[in-house]
């Protein structure tokens, strides 16, 4: 817990340093409990743990600090419902997600379904991967920094 004006308490010393350090078109990807972070990791990206909180708490708080890039059609991405799975399984996260985006934007948000192995493939070349408590199924979203 990092305890400072201004800053979201939910952001640890290591989320801050990783958000400090990105740059314009770097990628972040908020992981939920099933996504395989350390797997991922391997490859290059750094593993940020926030293991028990749940990604909306901490995508408020990334977009507290984050600018989303507007140079590209879509800034944020989620994984796509695989096939076997469209009609069984619900993704309302995700309506959360489009609410916090465009909030912190001020703006309509458009973001970018991934099929799943893309998705992972894309993630690995991320600048970080944060790893988290969120159990709602197909709950990764990937933000891409932006300018100020």
């Amino acid at each position: 817990m990092v305890v400072l004006k201004g800053i979201p308490r939910i952001l640890s010393p290591q989320l801050l340093s990783v958000l400090s350090r990105m740059g314009h078109g770097d990628e972040i990807v908020l992981a939920d409990a099933n996504f395989p972070t350390s797997s991922v990791c391997k490859s290059g990206p750094e593993e940020i743990r926030a293991d028990g909180h749940d990604i909306p708490a901490i995508l408020k708080a990334v977009l507290h600090l984050l600018p989303m890039d507007a140079y590209v059609p879509k800034p944020a991405a989620v994984m796509a419902v695989v096939p076997t799975d469209i009609g069984k399984v619900q993704t309302p996260i995700w309506e959360t997600y489009k609410k916090l985006l465009n909030e912190a934007e001020g703006k309509t948000v458009e973001v970018e379904e991934v099929e799943r192995f893309a998705f992972y493939d894309r993630a690995k070349t991320a600048f970080a991967v944060v790893a988290t408590g969120e159990t709602a199924l197909y709950g990764n979203i990937i933000l891409k920094k932006g300018v100020l």
